[in-house]
């Protein structure tokens, strides 16, 4: 009926939009090469043009299969782009070239080598058993567009990408059949690759000639963000960390597990493999020069020891790195542990390179990296002269091709609470600093009281909390499937047993942790959660089922971890708000409107400004008020604090430990034994002052904001202003999601920047301090220690203003991150304003059609309603077709 009316009321455009109609079937039905059929269907009394060839011309970088352009770039084959154009080979024809279709596309030998190479890794990476976009776009492709022309009396759809109309597809299709395709990620994929190669054309298309088109190229540019999440994974040795995480990621083999004698000695991160369809290690080596340091300190530690009993952890320490890669040579001289023989199957740790190692299977990756990441406490039958070369890496970086739960995470396995090796301690803290969710894996037999546990999770409560982003804990009881005295037992038995142990369990970890003040200090309660799981349950499933196991619940953790990732979302919004400029700017209508719509965006600016200084303002005052009181505290009680620090266990065997204190800037790491931190102790009333006011002022629960959420409500208001200033709504779309994209930034900003305001309190003092450990370490023999103890006190007396200094820095990084905030709030916006109210497009490119593209894609996103056909798009092709005829197809479609 809408049809109809249209035509009625314009039948002199009845000729233009039949011509417009039949091109987008054209468009359709030229993926099954029907074209000559469709123009035939012409009338007889419009131009005598050679109308395919025009099409193809006018739209050429439409019906190209975008994935097919992706990959050739990617390859770094652009050069052969045109050739597959003119040959029309798509996602799916790509996967089925021959040798001579691609000798016949590729005509050098070089080129086509490399692109056999990765063609051939990505029909593995289809044939895998997660289904990758392309194989996606592939198996339905046919199916898609025979749909939307089965449902297509409209041509709306003319001048379309081949991925949109495959979105529009979806929306003309079942609902049965809409479910089948709504696959987590894979539609969001498509949408993120469809409209990031829109604004990789329009980006081509800008020019350098003026300063909107320099500013819109550099938006662009700016849009693709990726933000990996981070998953921090502590426990103690044998708690079943490695095991845990192969369960959850559904690869059995991957992180070596189940040997009695070994534990996992380095840093290893889990992530997925974008790259290719292999699995990879990628080994980085702390330096030559750091090692050569290391084996200088085993030789004063070992000379040492000669005489006295050798139970100290870290003699032991320095024996099993020393033998792990020398076996017994360097018992005989230490001279030569640095000749290059020793490095033979690790030349890239003498040339400062890291190590690649990659293989078609997790269990050959695995049985290969394992070298470099475990250590062997006792050296069993069949490891005599094996080497281990864990004592020299830094951290290993393990890659897993098509796994969906590892799509923007990032599993790290960490050892317990940071390394002696400098480089290793710094990368320690910089990773835990960034996780944003924690896992505490142990045993359920005891854990409630399980003292390591619960010590692991204290020494990092202030670098995950406050000193860093972590918004949730999660203390996974494991092996919850162990049982004693299970013999005799049904199987229902067994099963009741083990849910009874279960819910006992979660009920005494959580009364343990609302104990533990030091740790949810840091934490809101809704903050901390217990999972009760069975590695070894979820894949025999002899007495649990998969849910009971909760290795599920994991598993739909990490699935909302990555699903509700905003890459995809912050792009398109922003390529929303890109396009909306230039096609306004394209446009005229603001006119005489433009100086009084700018004058009132600076006016609702400076009042937001003014709101974000005065709540700012009042937290800097709060700020300043809990370290004064920090301050005096500190004053009265580090004499106290020194005390009983310096005067603790029995004199010669914390001779020793405060030996190691001083020599280490006043941090030593015991193996296997809790963090001593004499830097932090002296602190603690300035970090104890201000722990609950920088939490609320600092949120890491990204829903929230900083700043008790003031940045959060920033905002010029641009909803109701669209409703007062209809012809400027394309502009006010911009200003929102440059608004977001500003938001976005400075959180990113706060982020980081909080945890430097945060621990400059204990860097402060360690600073101070380090004269007076410099000096302690100096002495040595006889009364070493009483020497040792009245250098650090003298040298604290002396220096008791250190705290006033403290107070004064962390106040300065708060001065200086509220100016650094207000300024990026009031240069954005005001460049924003500025730029997208310039009304001279004449150097900017037509983009209404991409425009069109993205913007079904945002609403899309949104949620928007759309399972009916509309036909009402048609009246806007009437108008389009009538400009056409005056003006000719836009320009730079043709490109």
């Amino acid at each position: 009926m809408q049809l109809q009316t249209v035509v009625q009321s314009k039948p002199h455009s009845y000729s233009l939009i039949l011509t417009v109609s039949v091109c987008g079937l054209c468009f359709l039905l030229d993926f099954f090469f029907l074209f000559p059929v469709c123009v035939s269907l012409l009338p007889s009394h419009l131009p005598q043009q050679p109308f395919p060839a025009l099409l193809k011309q006018k739209f050429h970088f439409l019906v190209m299969d975008d994935f097919v352009r992706t990959k050739l770039v990617e390859w770094g084959l652009r050069e052969w782009v045109e050739k597959f154009k003119d040959e029309q080979i798509d996602s799916e024809s790509l996967c089925e070239l021959d040798d001579q279709e691609i000798n016949n596309l590729i005509t050098k030998a070089g080129p086509r080598v490399k692109f056999k190479k990765n063609l051939k890794l990505l029909k593995e990476e289809k044939n895998t058993n997660q289904e990758t976009v392309i194989s996606f776009q592939c198996q339905q492709e046919h199916e898609d567009v025979a749909d939307v022309v089965q449902v297509l009396p409209s041509t709306s759809d003319t001048g379309k990408r081949k991925s949109d109309l495959q979105s529009d597809a979806s929306r003309l299709q079942s609902p049965a059949k809409r479910q089948r395709q709504s696959m987590p990620g894979f539609e969001e994929a498509i949408i993120f690759s469809d409209v990031k190669s829109i604004m990789k054309f329009v980006h081509s298309r800008l020019n350098d000639q003026d300063k909107l088109s320099a500013f819109l190229k550099k938006k662009i540019s700016d849009l693709e963000t990726d933000k990996r999440e981070l998953v921090g994974v502590f426990g103690k040795t044998g708690a079943g960390k490695s095991s845990l995480i192969n369960a959850i990621i559904k690869e059995k083999n991957l992180l070596p597990s189940g040997s009695i004698n070994a534990c996992t000695s380095v840093m290893i991160k889990v992530e997925a493999n974008t790259r290719s369809s292999k699995y990879e290690a990628e080994i980085e080596f702390i330096t030559k020069e750091e090692w050569r340091d290391e084996l200088w300190s085993f030789r004063q530690l070992l000379d040492n020891n000669k005489n006295q009993e050798k139970e100290d952890d870290d003699y032991h320490d320095a024996v099993e790195k020393l033998s792990a890669l020398y076996g017994e040579d360097w018992r005989r001289s230490f001279e030569n542990l640095m000749d290059r023989k020793y490095f033979k199957e690790i030349p890239e740790f003498l040339q400062s390179k890291q190590k690649i190692l990659t293989y078609e299977s997790a269990n050959e990756l695995s049985a290969q990296f394992v070298k470099y990441t475990r250590s062997e406490s006792k050296r069993g039958e069949g490891n005599e002269g094996k080497k281990w070369f864990w004592p020299l890496v830094k951290c290993v970086t393990v890659r897993v091709p098509n796994n969906p739960f590892l799509q923007h995470v990032t599993l790290v396995d960490l050892p317990g609470n940071g390394d002696c090796n400098k480089s290793r301690d710094q990368m320690w803290k910089g990773i835990v600093g960034d996780c944003s969710t924690v896992w505490i894996v142990t045993e359920i037999n005891r854990a409630a009281s399980e003292k390591e546990a619960w010590e692991i999770l204290e020494s990092v409560s202030s670098l995950i909390g406050n000193g860093g982003e972590c918004q949730q804990i999660h203390f996974i009881c494991n092996k919850s499937d162990l049982l004693d005295n299970s013999d005799d037992l049904s199987s229902a038995d067994i099963h009741d047993r083990i849910v009874k142990r279960n819910l006992q369990a979660k009920d005494g970890v959580r009364k343990q942790f609302n104990k533990r003040s030091k740790i949810n200090k840091h934490f809101l309660d809704d903050s901390f959660r217990v999972f009760t799981v069975s590695s070894k349950e979820f894949l025999k499933g002899k007495h649990l089922s998969p849910e009971e196991t909760e290795i599920t619940k994991l598993q739909g953790f990490l699935q909302d971890l990555n699903d509700c990732h905003s890459e995809t979302i912050n792009y398109v919004n922003g390529a929303y708000g890109i396009l909306s400029l230039i096609q306004r700017a394209n446009s005229r209508g603001v006119g005489d409107k433009k100086g009084r719509i700018c004058a009132k965006l600076e006016r609702i600016m400076i009042l937001q400004l003014d709101n974000v200084k005065k709540d700012m303002e009042k937290t800097f005052l709060a700020f300043e008020k809990c370290l004064a009181y920090g301050v005096e505290k500190s004053k009265r009680s580090y004499g106290e604090k020194l005390k009983n620090f310096l005067y603790q266990g029995r004199n010669s065997g914390f001779c020793g430990v405060l030996k190691r204190v001083v020599e280490n800037c006043g941090v030593y790491k015991p193996k296997n034994k809790t963090l001593i931190n004499l830097n932090m102790k002296l602190a603690s009333c300035l970090t104890d002052s201000i722990d609950e006011e920088f939490r609320k002022t600092f949120l890491n629960d990204s829903e929230c904001g900083a700043f008790n959420g003031v940045i959060k409500t920033f905002s010029l208001n641009t909803d109701s202003l669209i409703e007062k200033y209809k012809n400027t709504e394309l502009q006010l779309r911009f200003l929102k999601t440059e608004e977001e994209k500003m938001k976005a930034k400075l959180n990113r900003i706060i982020r980081k920047q909080k945890k430097k305001v945060y621990s400059s309190l204990t860097e402060t003092i360690e600073n101070i301090m380090e004269e007076g450990y410099k000096k302690a370490a100096e002495f040595e023999g006889e009364g070493m220690l009483y020497c040792m103890r009245e250098t650090i006190k003298n040298h604290v007396h002396s220096k008791k203003d250190m705290f006033e200094q403290a107070k004064n820095t962390m106040l300065e990084k708060l001065h200086s991150l509220r100016e650094n905030i207000l300024d990026i709030l009031e240069k954005t916006t005001k460049e924003s304003i500025k730029c997208s109210f310039k009304t001279d497009g004449s150097l900017l490119p037509d983009v209404s059609t991409e425009l069109d593209m993205v913007k079904k894609h945002y609403d899309q996103l949104a949620g928007t309603p759309d399972d009916e056909v509309s036909l009402t798009g048609f009246a806007d092709w009437v108008e389009t077709a009538e400009a056409w005829s005056q003006t000719g197809f836009p320009r730079g479609s043709a490109d």
